[in-house]
């Protein structure tokens, strides 16, 4: 058998395996149907943003201790100088105390601070967002309607299919 003979053969055995199968070679064409009108589609979407704000906050001085100590130290030195036995307890007790009341009064606090706070918050902004087109155009002498996802001009490219 000759090679041409055995690729006509292969051709035969190839479509009647397709036509077996239900397969059909069927021809296609692409044409052009010319576009009547074209709408844009838009859907609302809720987006969340976060907003953020920033105030001065005036923060009160603090004192450091440092003036309670040192007027607890010598209010109990000279409590303790003062009485005999229980007393002189009692008498650098109270020293310490006192001075220690004294000396926080003395140093005094700090001068009040500013400072900057930042606030956030997550808020919903509600954006349009365009989500295709309604496109009515023309094709042999009838009109369709369809939703493309995108603008498609003045022509639209279509894929024919002849019906058996």
């Amino acid at each position: 058998m000759s090679s041409l003979n055995a690729f006509k053969t292969a051709q035969i055995l190839a479509l009647g395996l397709m036509s077996s199968l239900g397969l059909s070679l069927s021809a296609q064409a692409q044409e052009l149907g010319n576009v009547l009108s074209r709408t844009p589609v838009y859907q609302q979407v809720s987006v969340p943003r976060q907003v953020c704000t920033q105030t001065q906050v005036s923060v009160p001085g603090q004192t450091s201790g440092a003036g309670a100590l040192m007027g607890a130290v010598a209010g109990g030195a000279i409590g303790n100088s003062v009485g005999k036995g229980e007393g002189r307890a009692l008498a650098t007790m109270i020293g310490v105390i006192g001075g220690a009341l004294a000396g926080d009064k003395v140093e005094g606090p700090q001068a009040a601070q500013t400072q900057t706070q930042q606030t956030c918050t997550t808020q919903q902004v509600y954006e349009n967002r365009l989500m295709g087109y309604n496109v009515v155009y023309e094709f042999a002498g009838k009109q369709y309607t369809v939703q493309w996802p995108r603008d498609p001009g003045p022509t639209i490219k279509l894929q024919i299919t002849p019906v058996n």
